[in-house]
This record gives structure tokens, sequence and C-alpha cells, in this order.
């Protein structure tokens, strides 16, 4: 299975370290957010890599690379003007294969397993949903029988990370911006997306505040560690 990482948001909350740093290289624990993921998708077993940017994307690119040094084969998908998620996924389509795909957004930090995550035969979707941290309390979707849901007795905030199969953004034109949720709801209705809860690490690093206390934990548990 191919992995994408999502990179090209603007990072207008990280403004002003956004301005001159695409927000995927900023650095926590020593190391921009988006090696992380890419260290913890080729310890997952994952070769192919597929990235979009758009604002300062160059940088990611000559960041990155082309993978080898993590035992990966990265490929980019540029934008001209961020797609938002479902256009940027579409339009990396002819990177991404005919079969299903994972998804991982560039600014979380997590340490989920990405090797257990799959997509069951005849469904579109497969999301992964987090306790609903405080800047986020009303959270997105539901869990029931282990199908995603838009309503529950208990909604979780969607984490970013999700399994999907090309043909949920079959709608979807490329090189045009699309939102996300309209797909993943309408394949709610036909009972077609799958959901789970992980409670392990993970966090949302939206704005500087954030990325500061999460560079401060990991290197209080790195100098555990030591």
């Amino acid at each position: 299975m191919k992995a994408m990482i999502l990179a090209a948001g603007r990072g207008e909350r990280m403004r002003p370290l956004t301005d001159h740093t695409p927000k995927p290289l900023l650095k926590v624990g020593g190391k921009p957010l988006i090696v992380w993921h890419l260290e913890r998708l080729a310890k997952a077993g994952f070769k192919e890599i597929v990235i979009n940017h758009a604002h300062l994307g160059q940088q990611i690119e000559d960041a990155l690379g082309y993978g080898s040094q993590w035992g990966l084969t990265i490929q980019y998908s540029p934008e001209k003007i961020a797609l938002e998620t479902a256009g940027g996924i579409a339009n990396a389509l002819p990177l991404l294969g005919d079969e299903p795909f994972l998804v991982v957004n560039g600014d979380t930090f997590t340490e989920m397993d990405f090797a257990q995550l799959k997509l069951n035969p005849n469904n579109l979707a497969h999301l992964v949903l987090v306790d609903n941290p405080p800047q986020h309390p009303q959270g997105d979707f539901a869990i029931q029988d282990g199908m995603l849901k838009n309503e529950g007795t208990q909604k979780l905030t969607f984490s970013g990370v999700g399994v999907y199969h090309p043909e949920l953004f079959a709608s979807i034109a490329r090189g045009e911006p699309a939102k996300l949720a309209p797909l993943l709801r309408l394949a709610i209705a036909q009972n077609k997306a799958t959901a789970e809860h992980y409670q392990g690490v993970w966090h949302d690093v939206g704005t500087p505040e954030r990325l500061s206390m999460l560079d401060a934990q990991l290197a209080f548990n790195s100098k555990g560690l030591s």
C-alpha cells in the first residue's frame, strides 16, 4: 500500500513561523514534523510515498529529496494553489494508483502504528478517530459497531489519518479544490466507511504554542530515556 502525506497547507495559524518555512518542516524534538511521519511509515513497511505541496513547496523537496535516506521512494504532487484535502488527494491519484492508500496529515504528530491500518473490501474509507482535544471539544464523527457515523453517543475527532479507495474521489476533477467531509458523509450514507478509536499519542500541531509544547514534551521524554 502506498501512503500520502498532506503538506500543502499554508499554515495561517502558525504564522509568523510559516512565513518562510512550510509547516511540515517546522521542527519538534530536533526533527521536522514530516520526518517523524517518514520514519514511522518506513518502520511500518511502506516503501512508496506521495507528498503534495503548495506554499514554499520547493523547500520540502529540497529537504527530503527522493526518500532514499529512509529507504523510501518519494514522489511529489505540486499544487499551484492549495486544493484542500480531497482536491489534493484527487490531484495525486495518478501517483497513488488503483489500490487503497493511506493518507496522513503533515501537521500532526503521532506514534500510531500505520502497519495495522487497512480498508475492508467494498468500503471507500477507514478513518482513525482520537479523543477530542481541548481546541476541538465537539468532535467530528462517531463509531457504531465499527462503522463511521455522523452522529452518536460519543463524537470523536478525526486524526487526519485514513485509508481510502481511489473511487471515493471519482467525482473530483483534477486541479479543483475540494473538501473531504462531503465525500466522507456520502460514504457514510452508503455504509461504506469504517473507523477505529486510537487512544495513543497524537497531537494536532496547529499553532506556535502547541508546537512549542510538543517540542518541550519530546525533549523531556528524550532526557528521561537517556
